[in-house]
């Protein structure tokens, strides 16, 4: 007989991070990826590559860089930690400009992505509102800007639930007449684990594909689509239920283990269950009853304000020369 297709009852998840900590052995990397990572200030900092073509599918991830800014403390409210987190993102950001070549007088366009009225998945709205945009002031009074500064421009074009169009059409519309040198798309994502929920920033030169951490399959922004570089910067902002119930398991498995001599009769023939195969009967048991929800926590409107002024902050100082590192601190407050 042969093996089951377990594909889709996979863990979900948005973070190339993750989907590198899944597919890894508990002794031996992913084959076609590099990784380094560093902490410091209460921020890990992991900078990863997907390079073949082998690891790409392994993973479900594109091949291409990725950096992940993991920030457990962001929950504690610390306004000097936003200043540093904003630093550090802007920083790790400019790496990513340099990496493809764009010029300190190239134009941006930002696209916020997801539906603003829905607050888990309002992150690229809000950011939008506090973007430091100037393409206007190119157009109109160029011999009046400072030196120090590019063209930007920002749009959040909704979500196909409320304006009956795709989200890649309306983006591609503006691009193909604005003509920018780069497009950043920013939206929320989904995670494997609720410690990553609005503590983690992920920065991607792969694009991105509107809704799919909530497994909606949409036209991606991508280079390929789109003709321009296209980076992608994300939030998780929610976990599925299957998900936290199936590590909740996992932690009980091993709680039990721990403290009792005998955990086979305890745990039964569920502890002996693979992860795709105990995730599939989970599922089976929520998804006929409608509570595979999708979760996120009770203080997500003040998560996602403080993560919004992050990244927008970044944003500014990584793209603008003028406002600069040094100045971050002014706009995370």
């Amino acid at each position: 007989m042969p093996e089951p297709d377990l594909r889709a009852y996979a863990v979900r998840t948005d973070l190339a991070l993750e989907a590198r900590d899944m597919a890894a052995s508990p002794d031996d990397a992913v084959p076609g990826v590099w990784s380094e990572t560093e902490s410091r200030d209460g921020i890990r900092v992991t900078r990863m590559e997907i390079q073949t073509e082998e690891a790409s599918r392994k993973l479900g991830k594109m091949k291409g860089h990725y950096v992940t800014l993991e920030v457990p403390g962001l929950r504690g409210g610390d306004t000097d930690l936003y200043d540093r987190v904003a630093d550090c993102f802007a920083r790790e950001f400019e790496a990513f400009l340099e990496r493809l070549g764009i010029s300190k007088s190239a134009s941006v366009l930002i696209v916020g992505l997801g539906n603003g009225n829905v607050t888990p998945d309002a992150l690229g709205p809000l950011v939008v509102e506090n973007l430091l945009v100037t393409r206007h002031l190119f157009e109109l009074m160029r011999d009046q800007v400072d030196p120090g500064y590019r063209p930007v421009s920002a749009i959040a074009p909704g979500v196909l639930g409320t304006t009956g169009i795709e989200t890649s059409e309306i983006v591609q519309g503006v691009v193909e007449r604005t003509r920018p040198d780069l497009l950043i798309a920013v939206d929320a994502l989904a995670a494997r684990s609720l410690e990553r929920v609005n503590t983690t920033i992920q920065i991607a030169d792969t694009g991105i594909h509107p809704g799919s951490g909530i497994g909606n399959r949409r036209r991606g922004l991508t280079k390929e689509i789109l003709g321009v570089p296209c980076l992608a910067i994300g939030v998780p902002t929610v976990v599925y239920a299957s998900t936290i119930v199936n590590n909740a398991l996992d932690m009980i498995f091993n709680h039990i283990k721990q403290h009792a001599p005998q955990s086979e009769p305890i745990i039964g023939s569920i502890g002996l269950l693979g992860e795709p195969e105990r995730l599939q009967l989970v599922k089976e048991v929520l998804d006929p009853l409608g509570q595979d929800l999708l979760v996120t926590p009770k203080e997500v409107d003040e998560f996602m304000e403080a993560m919004a002024n992050i990244v927008a902050s970044g944003l500014n100082a990584a793209l603008h020369e003028a406002v600069g590192k040094d100045n971050v601190a002014a706009y995370t407050r």
